[in-house]
């Protein structure tokens, strides 16, 4: 952030201030609101977090979650009222305001400051005040650094320790992706000592599933699960069928994609999943296979080079047909690209 002391004389003085983070918030965006909102808390400020969607229930434990207001379960006019009223509103985890969906118009047409803090790439000029870096592991990683240049290392709680750790270790994949830097395990080295029980963390996200989430997974690994060994991709299919037989909660196909990447061989996977009103997919990559360009193009979507989403309109069945499509038409990026 490069006005840095602009920023600190604008929470100098107590403010009602609005965090809020994308659709389906994952470990990352809740994990690095609640911190970002614990810390403001004990700084004097009145603060509210507000999630577009609801979010996984293995993230339950994270401090302060039983006080964020859901957007779109009932929430949007005291959501509306907060965002009008608010002096700050902190935008995490996205680059874009359609990321939020309804929320980004409030937001938009609020005159309160605004702050982005995100890794995403092409950032959506609508803040005043950014600390964006797409060599950043995590948004968490950010927030520690904003704390850091407040010179509130100190303020970090094990509480607010724990869930920065928690954003910190999903989205670096365990500490497996090359997003893994130094400065990644400098920071983690300091949550430790700042208390963070990175053990607990750990069991509470990946140890923390229900029966009907484990059976959908063996289902899709099974039955679900498509191999095109001459390009070097593996997908996974989920109708609406499919998760209703399972008792779909949000969250159950969190990670799932990851075991299409690790089989032997694969340079690119994808999750396509029929939702009520749309599809949605996700994709993952090794190497100079660049996902997030693939979904820009076929499914308005985007993210990392090697993480990214997207979603459509058209049905599931021709969702399906225009993904294989694309896989075939680009088949060169994905083909002896597992070392590139």
């Amino acid at each position: 952030m490069q006005n840095i002391e602009a920023f600190r004389e604008a929470i100098s003085r107590p403010q009602q201030i609005v965090i809020t983070t994308h659709i389906k918030p994952d470990a990352d965006a809740l994990g690095s609101s609640l911190a970002l909102a614990s810390y403001l808390i004990a700084k004097g400020h009145q603060v509210t977090v507000i999630s577009p969607t609801n979010y996984p229930a293995f993230l339950n434990w994270m401090q302060g979650h039983e006080d964020v207001l859901i957007f779109n379960e009932g929430g949007e006019a005291e959501s509306a009222e907060l965002v009008a009223n608010a002096d700050m509103i902190f935008c995490l985890d996205f680059s874009s305001l359609n990321r939020i969906q309804d929320l980004g118009v409030l937001v938009q047409k609020a005159t309160a400051l605004k702050v982005l803090i995100d890794h995403h790439l092409d950032p959506e000029d609508f803040a005043d005040f950014t600390l964006w870096d797409t060599k950043a592991a995590a948004t968490a990683e950010l927030v520690y650094e904003l704390i850091r240049m407040l010179k509130d290392l100190d303020q970090i709680t094990p509480d607010i320790a724990e869930c920065l750790y928690a954003g910190i270790m999903t989205d670096t994949g365990s500490f497996k992706h090359s997003s893994t830097s130094s400065r990644v395990h400098r920071i983690v080295a300091g949550l430790i000592d700042r208390g963070a029980n990175v053990s607990m963390v750990s069991k509470l996200i990946y140890d923390n599933n229900n029966l009907n989430r484990l059976k959908l997974t063996g289902f899709a690994l099974a039955e679900r699960l498509t191999v095109i060994k001459d390009v070097n991709v593996a997908f996974f299919t989920l109708s609406k069928e499919d998760l209703n037989k399972f008792n779909y909660q949000t969250g159950d196909t969190e990670g799932l994609v990851n075991y299409a990447l690790s089989i032997k061989g694969i340079a690119m996977a994808a999750i396509i999943i029929e939702r009520e009103d749309q599809v949605k997919l996700s994709f993952r990559s090794f190497g100079d296979v660049p996902v997030n360009d693939l979904a820009k193009e076929y499914f308005n979507g985007g993210g990392h080079k090697n993480a990214a989403g997207g979603a459509s309109k058209e049905s599931f069945e021709a969702t399906v047909s225009k993904f294989k499509k694309m896989v075939l038409d680009h088949q060169d990026r994905f083909v002896d690209k597992i070392n590139a």
